[in-house]
């Protein structure tokens, strides 16, 4: 069974390439990305339009409310049985985005952690970063030393862990199960375009969140008033324009801040598709326009069926 793979930072390229492919043979598109998997985030987390998911088949996109928070461990199994959906309908699945915990997690399987206390759960997430790194350095210092100490996500995950556990995340990990990759033949392209290039996109992107419509998704959130601890109220752009809806912020420090927090997320992504992927997937690393993504497309078609 060959799986094809699109990833790379956001604002990289990878969900008009995934649709260049999906015109070239039957094909459908299946959701990498963290934020998009959430319906209530479609300008903010720049899924596909209506337009393009009615063109070609779209799985994952918008398909979870955002009371609910979506773990790698759900978004793989849904993965997977999109996958096989695709392979019985003759059709070859592309799975894209930028979400490297979850390809990951798909590819080589997760590690048996038992559900966390939801009570330890809520705490965690309700530290400011820089205690929970602090707390994460007393507790797991191995975990403390390999993540940035802004890297709110990872952090919290493994503060957790090692307090619903009392084993640090490291111990768990040395087991993975559930992994397809041995099961399936990847074709996969990860999109690193250079990164001036990319973080000009970045800005044009956050601007465009600052759209009406972008607005108006999160003040539908926030008249929610869902825990802020949910991913969907830290994804990228969302703070920032809560906290302009809130009078905290002037429209123009709203587009600064969350300019600068996706030129933030797109350096992690970007190194972390730079170092952790095996060499021998294909990279690509240049500016992409229109012909670029074709001629992309039709390499990508011939990697998939060769």
């Amino acid at each position: 069974m060959t799986v094809a793979l699109i990833a790379g930072p956001t604002a990289s390229g990878k969900s008009a390439l995934a649709l260049e492919l999906a015109r070239l043979l039957p094909a459908t598109i299946i959701n990498a990305d963290a934020s998009q998997v959430y319906r209530d985030l479609r300008i903010v987390s720049a899924r596909p339009s209506f337009e393009e998911e009615s063109e070609q088949p779209h799985r994952l996109f918008g398909y979870l409310d955002g009371a609910q928070s979506c773990s790698a461990a759900r978004w793989a199994a849904d993965a997977r049985e999109e996958i096989a959906q695709a392979k019985a309908q003759g059709r070859l699945p592309i799975l894209v985005g930028g979400t490297g915990l979850y390809l990951r997690t798909l590819l080589d399987g997760i590690a048996p952690i038992p559900e966390i206390d939801p009570a330890i759960r809520r705490d965690v997430r309700a530290l400011p970063v820089s205690e929970a790194y602090h707390a994460l350095t007393a507790e797991d210092p191995i975990a403390a030393a390999r993540l940035a100490a802004t890297d709110t996500t990872r952090i919290a995950r493994a503060l957790e862990v090692v307090r619903s556990t009392g084993r640090p995340l490291a111990e768990w990990q040395t087991v993975r199960t559930g992994g397809i990759g041995d099961t399936i033949r990847l074709a996969p392209m990860i999109l690193l375009p250079p990164r001036d290039w990319l973080y000009a996109r970045c800005d044009l992107r956050f601007e465009a969140m600052m759209a009406p419509e972008g607005i108006a998704e999160v003040e539908a959130l926030l008249a929610r008033k869902l825990d802020p601890a949910l991913p969907v109220m830290r994804a990228i752009g969302v703070p920032d324009i809560a906290a302009f809806l809130r009078g905290e912020i002037s429209r123009d420090a709203a587009i600064a801040s969350g300019q600068t927090a996706t030129r933030q997320y797109a350096k992690r992504q970007y190194t972390w598709f730079r170092n952790q992927p095996p060499s021998g997937w294909s990279r690509r690393l240049q500016e992409l326009d229109n012909e670029k993504i074709a001629k992309l497309a039709i390499i990508l078609r011939d990697m998939a069926l060769t």
